[in-house]
């Protein structure tokens, strides 16, 4: 590894830099906010130094990592989303008494595993960068620890993300034990020239697409989705819901491009059902809920559901529509959990649908935020919901794929109500005389702006970055 190999690491050499400067202030001088300006600022530095290293790539960096266009977009992604979890962060942990500041350390940790992932091209590198995320998660879920269901919620992501990544180990080794490499591009090169029908190798596909389907909780591996997301804090929930999902999708996304294993016709079917089940099973789940934590949970499983579409199709637009997905769904997700935040108090996160009852009528600014949060889930025009689910369906017609096109459309529309639920009790005059105006900080006031801004101009305006995505995916193709 030479100078230029470092100058291309800068990214990930800043949130290490952080971290480590985040311990020290932490050994020495406790200071909440302190802290939490350290770790903004890290990752705004982190996210500048993209536009330098894009000078100097393509790049490869050891058999491990990739810098390319695909790799700094989504780092990038992470890197915002983390910024925006960080900062609505910090009014919901000034309400709770105890250490803060680990909860920063942890959340840097957490992106630093997720910009990992999204570089990828060697196993080595997955599997460090999926321990690195979910090590960090496991004490993030868990972190108010006078809460029973934060307790709960960790012990059982714990377990889970155990038997996942066992999936994924034991997955990887079936392929190393056939091809002879972990790289990607090499395993690529042999499975096309010997073929990909052998029982260990494709074995061994089958078990690291169960491990990576925990993490994304498609169905069937989707049951301690609405658990953990009840029980962990709002802000953890936020990131768990975008940047650890997105960073594994995107994970997922380069790898199968790259070994094109979804021309094998059982795993194309695997995938077809498993993206109809998501799909299905999210917004039927759904539709039997009254807790909000847990709505967006079951419609974080469906939304994963549309994505799987882009996966199946092929080409410039399909990956393209994946990435433009990705970033709507982010900052949709982010707004809905940051009202969610925002509303919380000590005792408990604000997951009674009785929270935001007559909510319009207390904080209009709020309520409107969080409608126009959850119209862009549901796909309504001038949302940059709208425009990702179009350019999904788009993609999904110019592969053929009627079938899911047509369950998309279905489940958007199933989708809408429980949505429109949420909608109604926050322009509700019920019980409004007895209930208390939010007060909003600062830093929460100018997260849920900034989400709203991006969610509209995206929506209205998208062209930019759909060009920008389209240059960055044909490094793929």
């Amino acid at each position: 590894m030479n100078a230029s190999d470092l100058f291309a690491l800068q990214p990930l050499i800043i949130i290490a830099a952080t971290i480590i400067m985040v311990m020290l202030v932490i050994a020495f001088h406790r200071s909440h906010k302190l802290t939490a300006i350290l770790t903004l600022a890290g990752l705004a530095i982190a996210g500048m130094s993209l536009t330098a290293v894009a000078c100097v790539i393509p790049r490869r960096i050891t058999p491990l990592l990739i810098l390319d266009y695909y790799g700094l977009f989504f780092s990038g992604l992470i890197f915002a989303a983390s910024f925006f979890v960080a900062a609505l962060s910090y009014s919901y942990l000034e309400i709770h008494e105890g250490h803060r500041e680990e909860f920063y350390l942890l959340l840097l940790l957490a992106t630093l595993g997720c910009a990992v992932l999204s570089l990828s091209m060697h196993f080595a590198s997955l599997f460090l960068g999926v321990e690195i995320l979910s090590v960090s998660l496991y004490a993030l879920t868990a972190y108010l620890r006078h809460r029973d269901r934060s307790i709960e919620a960790g012990v059982k992501y714990l377990i889970l993300a155990a038997v996942s990544s066992a999936f994924i180990l034991f997955g990887m080794a079936l392929v190393y034990a056939e091809t002879g490499s972990m790289e990607l591009v090499q395993i690529a090169a042999r499975a096309a020239s010997e073929g990909v029908h052998r029982l260990a190798f494709t074995s061994g596909l089958v078990m690291i697409i169960v491990g990576l389907g925990f993490k994304l909780a498609v169905v069937p591996f989707h049951l301690w989705t609405p658990d953990v997301y009840e029980g962990a804090p709002a802000p953890v929930t936020a990131f768990v819901a975008t940047v650890s999902k997105g960073a594994v999708f995107a994970l997922v996304l380069r790898y199968f491009s790259v070994t094109g294993i979804l021309t094998n016709r059982s795993l194309f079917a695997i995938f077809t059902i498993i993206a109809v089940a998501s799909m299905t099973t999210g917004n039927l789940l759904a539709l039997l809920e009254s807790n909000v934590k847990r709505i967006l949970a079951y419609s974080s499983i469906s939304h994963l559901g549309y994505l799987l579409v882009t996966l199946l199709a092929s080409g410039t637009a399909a990956m393209t529509a994946a990435a433009f997905y990705l970033t709507a769904y982010f900052i949709t997700t982010l707004g809905a959990f940051g009202v969610v935040s925002a509303l919380s108090v000590k005792d408990r996160d604000a997951d009674s649908m009785n929270d935001y009852t007559g909510l319009a009528w207390r904080s209009p600014w709020l309520a409107g935020v969080f409608t126009a949060m959850l119209l862009s889930l549901a796909g309504i025009p001038i949302t940059a919901g709208f425009v990702g689910k179009f350019t999904v369906v788009a993609a999904g017609v110019a592969s053929g794929l009627w079938f899911l096109v047509i369950v998309l459309a279905v489940n958007s529309a199933i989708g809408l109500y429980y949505y429109l639920r949420i909608i109604v009790a926050l322009y509700s005059r019920a019980e409004i005389e007895h209930a208390h105006a939010p007060e909003l900080s600062r830093t929460d006031s100018a997260a849920l702006s900034g989400l709203t801004v991006l969610l509209i101009w995206i929506g209205v305006y998208p062209e930019p970055i759909i060009e920008l995505i389209r240059e960055t995916m044909r490094c793929l193709i």
